[in-house]
C-alpha cells in the first residue's frame, strides 16, 4: 500500500498531521507493507527567499488577516501541537520561501532519508526558529540526517530537483488538492487535513481490506457451523 502526502515545510498543520498519521501507522498491523512518499506543496510560492518580518506580520500584512485573529490562531495551533508533543514557538518562526527545502527533501528521498529530513525541517522551522530558506541551515539539517554536504550544494546550485518539486505542485492541482496536509492512499482514498489518528486508522484499515480481500476456501456442504439460530447437529 502506498501513501503519498502533500505537505509544505511552512505549514503548521502539516507537522501535527504527520504526528497523528504516524500514531495510526505505528499501530497498523501491516505497517511494514506501507510505503510513504512525501510530496511537495507550497502554500505561498511568492514569499521571497528572506522575508523581513515576523510570522504574525507576514499573515497580517501580506495576507490581510487581523493581527488579533492571527494571534488567536497561533494559540490554538500551539495547543493542538502540544497535544502531539510538539513545541511550537511562533514568535521565533523565520518566514522564508520553502522551495529549496523541498529540493532538499527530494534529494533525501532519493537516498532513503526523506522522512528523517522532513521531520528535521518541520522541527527546525516551528520549534527552533531556523531559517529554512538559508543554504547553511539546509546543509546542517541534511548532513545531520546523513546526507553529504557536497551533494546538497550541488543539488541546490543546479536546481537538480526543481522540476520534480514543480511536478509535485502540478500533480496536486491535477487531483484537486487545495490545502495541506493532504494524504492519498493508493490513489483511491483522499484525506484532507490533520485528521485525528482514529480517522487515519480507519482509512488504513479500509484501504488494506479493499486491496487484500479475504478469499474463502471451498468447504463441503455438510460442514458443521454455528449461527444466530444455534449450531448444526
Amino acid at each position: 500500500m502506498k501513501i503519498e502526502i502533500w505537505s509544505d515545510v511552512a505549514c503548521p498543520w502539516c507537522y501535527i498531521g504527520k504526528r497523528r498519521f504516524e500514531t495510526a501507522l505505528n499501530a497498523f498491523p501491516h505497517k511494514d507493507s506501507v510505503e510513504v512518499q512525501w510530496r511537495s506543496y507550497q502554500l505561498d510560492p511568492t514569499i521571497p527567499e528572506h522575508y523581513d518580518g515576523t510570522e504574525l506580520s507576514y499573515l497580517s500584512d501580506r495576507k490581510g488577516m487581523d493581527p488579533a485573529q492571527v494571534a488567536g490562531m497561533f494559540a490554538h495551533v500551539t495547543e493542538q501541537a502540544a497535544a502531539e508533543d510538539l513545541h511550537y514557538k511562533f514568535d521565533d518562526v523565520v518566514v522564508a520561501n520553502s522551495f529549496n527545502a523541498h529540493q532538499l527533501l527530494h534529494l533525501a528521498a532519493a537516498q532513503g532519508k526523506g522522512d528523517a529530513v522532513k521531520e528535521a525541517l518541520l522541527s527546525a522551522h516551528f520549534e527552533h526558529g531556523v531559517d529554512i530558506g538559508n543554504r547553511e541551515a539546509l546543509i546542517k539539517v541534511g548532513t545531520e540526517a546523513g546526507l553529504d554536504a557536497i551533494e546538497i550544494n550541488e543539488a541546490l546550485d543546479t536546481d537538480k530537483y526543481a522540476d520534480e518539486v514543480r511536478h509535485d505542485f502540478a500533480e496536486a492541482r491535477a487531483i484537486g488538492v487545495t490545502g495541506v496536509p493532504f494524504f492519498v492512499i493508493d490513489r483511491k482514498y483522499g484525506i484532507s487535513g490533520a485528521q485525528p489518528a482514529a480517522m487515519f486508522t480507519q482509512a488504513l484499515e479500509e484501504a488494506w481490506q479493499e486491496a487484500n480481500p479475504l478469499t474463502m476456501v471451498a468447504a463441503g456442504s455438510d460442514a458443521e457451523v454455528c449461527g444466530p439460530d444455534g449450531c448444526a447437529i
